[in-house]
């Protein structure tokens, strides 16, 4: 006797600020299978090099809950419209504007956050993170706590809570020492510095780096990175020494002229996509999960205290820091780390005339 399927999604849902696809699986030969699908989740902000917004977040929660509830997907795919940015983490304007000196709002937007995280933790099929370009901040963390990465070799990776008023406690204090160590993951916290992919894949915070940009016809390696070698004007590569400035004109022509094509980027996360439908579903699903325990032993240790704390410091270093970068000109989004530091050592409060004194002018 057949009975109807049973709906175990929340609710029925139409996104509007995230883009959901489901995209035919393809086999070994790379036909597509009929009846069988990898979701492709898209955040959808260019503009805001796809900043999530708190109505982004919300759809975010539902179509991984929507895609692991899915019979027919296979893995799920994270991603990001274009090939500027998978993500900047949290949408700066909303937070300067709405969010900064409101705790309590900013405490429930966290459960939210929250909620995305262990959203992505504890889906039912692989989710692979197609880092299509700058993977920062919140970035990291939502990238994180995908089950695998395959990235363009454009993008850059990295943090950005200390400098711009916040921590990393959105996962990276959680997760990032269970990837790279715990020295890269402390320097990377709270230094901000940029990893490049190669770097990134190296340390062993992602598992793929795919060229993406095509000079004269063919794909080359990012050519901001290239230290003793590099492409002479018929495309052949040449050995030898420059100087610092000349490789960085030179490679900044090459990503000038050339065209970001993201197809390979594609290729090579359908691959793996197709290895997880030749193994048994099941037996997938239990193994991420006993693997994803480890993230999850600290995610779910941390994740209410941390939101209590980052509710609390959106009245001072939070709002200071979020207030500057969406106010400040385009050359200069920081705080007066100096004159801030001044301030608090005589024993200043937090109030409007410290703030003033040390925003971007």
């Amino acid at each position: 006797m057949e009975h109807e399927l049973v709906s175990h999604n929340l609710v029925e849902t139409e996104f509007t600020e995230i883009l959901y696809e489901l995209r035919p699986c393809l086999d070994k030969g790379g036909e597509p299978v009929v009846g069988l699908y990898n979701a492709w989740i898209f955040l959808n902000n260019p503009d805001q090099y796809n900043s999530y917004t708190t109505a982004a977040v919300k759809e975010i929660i539902l179509a991984f809950r929507q895609a692991s509830n899915d019979r027919s997907v296979v893995a799920v795919v994270f991603t990001a419209v274009g090939n500027k940015a998978f993500c900047t983490g949290g949408n700066t304007k909303e937070y300067a504007e709405y969010y900064s000196g409101r705790p309590l709002e900013y405490k429930q937007y966290m459960r939210l956050f929250n909620d995305m995280i262990t959203a992505i933790l504890h889906c039912d099929k692989p989710v692979i993170c197609r880092v299509n370009g700058m993977r920062i901040a919140g970035g990291q963390e939502i990238g994180m706590a995908c089950d695998f990465g395959v990235s363009s070799d454009l993008a850059v990776f990295g943090q950005a809570g200390p400098k711009h008023g916040s921590a990393p406690d959105g996962g990276s204090t959680d997760f990032l020492h269970l990837f790279v160590g715990i020295e890269r993951a402390m320097a990377s916290c709270t230094l901000c510095e940029m990893w490049s992919a190669y770097e990134a894949k190296r340390f062993g915070l992602i598992s793929q780096v795919v060229p993406v940009l095509k000079a004269d016809g063919k794909f080359i390696r990012n050519p901001l990175l290239i230290t003793n070698r590099w492409l002479d004007e018929t495309g052949e590569i040449v050995y030898g020494q420059r100087e610092r400035g000349d490789e960085l004109v030179a490679g900044e022509k090459l990503l000038k002229d050339g065209v970001i094509d993201l197809t390979p980027l594609d290729n090579a996360v359908n691959a793996m996509a197709t290895k997880f439908m030749y193994l048994m579903p099941d037996c997938v699903n239990k193994t991420l999960n006993g693997v994803r325990k480890k993230k999850l032993e600290h995610w779910d240790r941390n994740q209410q205290s941390n939101r209590d704390w980052l509710g609390l410091n959106m009245m001072t270093e939070g709002k200071a820091g979020f207030r500057a970068f969406n106010e400040g000109p385009r050359d200069n989004r920081e705080v007066d780390f100096i004159e801030l530091r001044l301030k608090l050592a005589e024993g200043h409060p937090w109030d409007d005339e410290l703030l003033n004194a040390i925003l971007p002018k």
